[in-house]
């Protein structure tokens, strides 16, 4: 069996098993799944976003509700198909409401990205956002990253990784759903990064 099948499993049943989690208590009251992770475990692309939504931890999928179906579609423009890539979220577990992960869920969550990321060992990492760009960045980057406004679609090399990684934030595919004159910015986003990967 693939090593890096057993050690993604491995954080699997931790995740499932995450009683120190302020979300785990709320996960069982709402009978839904954490979201650990799907795709290649040899992927180069690694699509990260904050935390999964309502549709998602109904069937413990990432990205399968409206945003999700954004992002499948802007996959399949650029002939890269989703099983191909392997996409998550930093934090596990759906934070109450939809708010932002806390300081204290963060770094709950934090270690078991950071392992899922040193086993994939992605070429490039697609940030999904400006919380999960600001993530990466902090864990991962130097310097000052940017607002994604400004740095979306930009390459950004990430230092402090053990083997050569880059960076390409996004904006998150829901922006797709409430201004759609950013789905072109995703679109021409989405064409670098095919043209990275060549």
């Amino acid at each position: 069996m693939n090593s890096k099948y057993q050690q993604l499993k491995k954080i699997k049943e931790e995740i499932l098993n995450l009683t120190t989690s302020p979300l785990y208590k709320y996960r069982l009251k709402q009978g839904v799944w954490p979201i650990v992770g799907e795709g290649d475990h040899d992927a180069r692309l690694m699509f990260v976003g904050e935390a999964p939504g309502k549709n998602e931890v109904k069937v413990g999928r990432p990205f399968i509700g409206k945003s999700g179906q954004v992002l499948t579609r802007l996959l399949n423009e650029v002939s890269i198909k989703r099983e191909s890539v392997y996409i998550t979220s930093v934090v596990k577990d759906r934070p109450p409401g939809n708010r932002k992960p806390t300081p204290e869920e963060l770094a709950i969550y934090s270690p078991l990205m950071k392992r899922q990321i040193d086993i994939i060992k992605p070429k490039i990492i697609v940030s999904l956002g400006g919380f999960a760009l600001s993530w990466i960045w902090s864990n991962y980057g130097e310097g000052e990253s940017g607002k994604i406004s400004q740095i979306h679609g930009q390459v950004k090399s990430l230092d402090k990784s053990r083997w050569q990684m880059m960076l390409m934030p996004l904006y998150h595919p829901a922006v797709a759903l409430y201004d759609r004159s950013k789905i072109n910015i995703l679109r021409q986003d989405m064409t670098k990064l095919v043209k990275l990967l060549a």
